[in-house]
């Protein structure tokens, strides 16, 4: 019955209300403080879903990924019920990893965070066209830079960005979403060329077109709350997230910076406040959010192999720009740690009038 069909809809997406992604192959860091998501919305900052201090990389005990230059790395991550959106993938030494710049500085790869995966129901159209719940994979490829050195400890960052359909709400857009997995990077071709950044469209929605669905902004750092954290209220769920980031239609478009002018669309620009008790992100920030507080985030296991430099050298001071290519590594020094700039100061945020946000009637 369609009457059946819809509750089973609104069910999932109400049940997601607080929104939620992560990385989940390569596996990510991870932490505790958020039982391993990290969201904007929440409070957690980024550049990772936890500090480089608490990352079970640093554990004897924790099994290293090793991956070689040129390999093509599979990314996976699921949908979890939320449509639309960006993914965005860079790539720093491990010991630059909580460093916003350098993530910004150093970006590989954009793709449609739906680029194999939609809704369990295609038919199902009660929040839009392709919008309804489903978890299914999604999947992209990577590209392991060729001028890492041997034996390098790596850091990839998985970003979701533009997002929608917040608690219910198909005119609302999720704040950013942050992963990070760390690896080591030995063998393969060598080149000293510093590769520029790609984007591959086509999603669900527009398989057959450079673009992707998009709710909010094309642009990270636009739906990073500016640092701020939520104040939770006992038994008021809404209260935990500061989202929604943005209302407004459903856009198609290009990662900015990989667009034409590398400008908003008028469209980007019109959105209105929303009408909870959340903070609302400017569309002029830039791409870089503020430096975290460190989450306690939880040692995973196992064992250690061949010797692992992560002090591969990359300068921080190039502006922050999503349009900025990959890391061009020199030789890797012994035993000395990498001073990191701090990030730019990120945009501040309105506040806006207290109401709640109730899901959308049948």
């Amino acid at each position: 019955m369609q009457f059946s069909n819809t509750l089973v809809a609104v069910s999932a997406l109400v049940a997601s209300c607080a929104g939620h992604s992560l990385l989940s192959t390569p596996a990510p860091r991870g932490n505790t403080k958020w039982w391993g998501t990290c969201a904007a919305g929440a409070g957690c900052s980024g550049p990772c879903d936890s500090p480089k201090a608490e990352s079970p990389f640093n554990s004897i005990y924790n099994p290293k990924t090793y991956v070689q230059r040129g390999q093509e790395l599979e990314i996976v991550w699921n949908r979890l019920n939320h449509p639309g959106g960006f993914v965005r993938l860079a790539m720093v030494p491990f010991n630059q990893s909580d460093d916003w710049a350098a993530f910004n500085d150093n970006v590989l790869k954009y793709t449609c965070y739906e680029t194999t995966c939609g809704p369990s129901d295609p038919n199902d159209d009660y929040f839009g066209h392709l919008n309804g719940p489903g978890s299914s994979p999604c999947k992209t490829t990577l590209t392991i830079p060729e001028n890492i050195p041997d034996n390098t400890a790596m850091t990839l960052q998985w970003i979701w960005y533009g997002g929608g359909i917040y608690y219910g709400e198909p005119d609302t857009s999720f704040g950013e979403y942050y992963s990070c997995s760390d690896m080591i990077v030995t063998g393969g071709p060598s080149s000293n060329q510093k590769p520029e950044p790609v984007f591959k469209g086509g999603d669900v929605t527009y398989p057959n077109s450079d673009v992707c669905k998009y709710w909010g902004s094309n642009r990270v750092g636009d739906c990073n709350f500016g640092g701020r954290k939520p104040n939770p209220i006992e038994g008021d769920l809404l209260s935990q997230s500061l989202e929604p980031c943005m209302r407004g239609p459903e856009l198609k478009g290009k990662p900015y910076g990989m667009d034409s002018g590398s400008e908003p669309s008028p469209a980007e620009s019109s959105y209105s406040a929303p009408s909870n008790n959340n903070d609302v992100a400017s569309s002029a920030a830039p791409e870089s959010p503020a430096q975290p507080e460190a989450p306690a985030a939880s040692e995973a296991p196992v064992s250690s192999e061949a010797p692992v430099s992560s002090e591969a050298p990359v300068s921080s001071e190039a502006p922050v720009s999503s349009e900025a290519p990959a890391p061009n590594y020199p030789e890797v020094p012994e035993q000395s740690e990498i001073p990191t700039e701090e990030s730019p100061a990120t945009p501040i945020y309105s506040e806006k009038p207290e109401s709640k946000c109730i899901p959308r009637s049948l």
